[in-house]
């Protein structure tokens, strides 16, 4: 069984003591390939070193929404420069909007307004977070969508919206990622949206070191190995097996992010 965790954050100083046992970990638990998001391009240096560390992580570069206030006249260009410098570099993000944390929202929008033309620009998908901010951010894709069309596409990471908010993004072409949320036992939302979005536009993440799974819960720190425990609970929520989970979220993350796996036929 293979798994690619779509969205992780292995920069993090608490990381650095047991790196290689992490990732002896992952790959025990069969995860495959990794997508390693990115919260501000000055991370850019360090992200980019442990893609090269670990054949099996691809990463994105992008300023995070609730940075918004970092970008400056320059900020688009060093992403499109940093994005255009390692062939690792799969996505643009992770930006989008943020209402709950933060109230600048017209900054918000220009940010990530700026980042979705270097993701159209670069032909690259766009790592999308979300928070309180669903019918604003739907506006923006669709009048990017009628400019653009199948060129803007990405995904919506760590997911919590409503099954009617998921449908507006599945319907633009998005794809919908799942993280440690859903296994919390009152997450009926999220819930009911992993078991009825499309199995075409389903992926599954950690969002590590942040949001342990059940039954990892009470830990700190999160890893990538435990995306197999979102895996488990999405099968269930949908009565499946998570073999079939697995095969399905690995398909769709190559064909999203454009990775090829070592001696696999996933296209």
């Amino acid at each position: 069984m293979q798994l690619i965790d779509s969205h992780v954050h292995l920069n993090f100083d608490l990381f650095q003591p047991d790196m290689d046992a992490v990732r002896s970990r992952w790959q025990s638990a069969g995860v495959v390939a990794l997508v390693h998001s990115c919260v501000e391009p000055g991370e850019f240096a360090s992200i980019s070193a442990i893609a090269r560390r670990f054949p099996e992580v691809s990463f994105a570069v992008g300023l995070h929404p609730l940075d918004a206030d970092k970008w400056t006249n320059t900020t688009a260009e060093e992403i499109r420069t940093m994005a255009n410098s390692d062939p690792k570099v799969v996505a643009i993000g992770e930006t989008g909007l943020d209402f709950y944390k933060a109230s600048n929202d017209q900054q918000q929008m220009m940010v990530f307004e700026a980042q979705l033309a270097i993701a159209e620009q670069l032909d690259l998908p766009v790592i999308i977070h979300c928070r309180n901010a669903a019918p604003e951010l739907r506006s923006v894709l669709q009048k990017w969508k009628d400019s653009v069309g199948e060129r803007l596409r990405g995904v919506m990471h760590c997911w919590g919206g409503t099954p009617e908010e998921t449908q507006w993004f599945v319907d633009l072409g998005f794809y919908i990622s799942f993280s440690g949320t859903v296994t919390f036992k009152n997450a009926k939302q999220i819930q009911e949206s992993a078991a009825t979005v499309n199995k075409e536009r389903l992926l599954i993440e950690t969002d590590c070191p942040f949001l342990s799974p059940v039954p990892k819960r009470g830990q700190k720190r999160n890893e990538p190995a435990y995306v197999q425990y979102v895996a488990e609970q999405i099968a269930n929520l949908r009565g499946e097996t998570v073999e079939a989970i697995a095969a399905q979220t690995t398909q769709n993350a190559c064909k999203l992010f454009g990775l090829t796996l070592p001696n696999s036929t996933v296209a």
